[in-house]
């Protein structure tokens, strides 16, 4: 990580840009190399990397400039950036618009959740026609840095994957929610109902991770079983369980595009 260009994260005390910092500094690069801006007084939690209130002397400091603010924040931003890559980590505002505000032909839009902060997040990212095969494979680096990721080749792809990857930890959650409120009801002590469901989503994940094994093959082998599992399976998707996951990320796509500039 020592080798990477100098970067810059505007809202770097945010959620996803303090994620992102943590998680560089972790695998390797100096926090010298870090200039990050917030607008209350600088934290503490990063030393050796230089803060700013100033956005265009961050962008001035850095090869390589994250925005990670709140849509709603971006018109207030404003920095000048020909020459530099610009990677974005906002959700809902294209690539063209943020080429525009900034100067810059190099931009990348990402979307790292907020696994990040445990270097487990899902990036998928994709860039404009400037950006070039090393721009990439910095790009690369900054997201392995916290978890995994793909480029894909559609800005499509990355409205579609805010409501998909995006919300991170949020439907596993959900999942967990109604397997504990379940269990609750039927008597099992809360702690044990929470520890149950924390325990599956975990185990869950860790087996899926080691054994390469696609989620679908999964969940046929259990169905095929006819154990169970499988009565559980078909109840809950004769009950609509597919169709509500789909209905569910079909607002999930819609609230993202209305996010963007209008």
């Amino acid at each position: 990580m020592e080798d990477l260009p100098r970067i810059g994260i505007v809202g770097g005390n945010g959620w996803i840009g303090g994620a992102l910092a943590r998680a560089l500094v972790a695998a390797g690069l100096p926090p010298a190399r870090l200039t990050l801006s917030c607008r209350s007084a600088a934290p503490d939690w990063l030393p050796g990397a230089a803060w700013t209130h100033d956005n265009q002397a961050l962008a001035d400091a850095s090869d390589v400039i994250v925005l990670s603010v709140r849509p709603q924040d971006w018109d207030a931003i404003a920095i000048a950036a020909a020459g530099k890559l610009v990677v974005s980590v906002m959700a809902g505002i294209p690539l063209a618009d943020i080429a525009r505000a900034t100067g810059s032909d190099r931009v990348v839009r990402a979307l790292p959740n907020a696994a990040a902060d445990v270097g487990h997040s899902y990036t998928p990212w994709t860039a404009s026609p400037g950006v070039t095969d090393a721009d990439r494979a910095t790009v690369g680096r900054i997201f392995g840095a916290c978890g995994s990721g793909d480029e894909v080749p559609r800005e499509a792809d990355i409205d579609y994957m805010t409501g998909a990857s995006g919300t991170g930890p949020a439907y596993p959650a959900l999942l967990a929610a109604a397997l504990i409120g379940d269990a609750v009801a039927h008597g099992v002590p809360e702690a044990v109902a929470r520890r149950a469901a924390v325990g599956i989503l975990v185990g869950t994940g860790r087996l899926i991770e080691k054994t390469g094994e696609d989620p679908r093959d999964t969940v046929a082998a259990f169905v095929d079983y006819r154990g169970v599992t499988a009565a559980a399976i078909e109840a809950m998707r004769a009950a609509g369980f597919d169709a509500a996951v789909a209905a569910g990320l079909a607002a999930a796509l819609e609230k993202s595009e209305a996010l963007r500039p209008a």
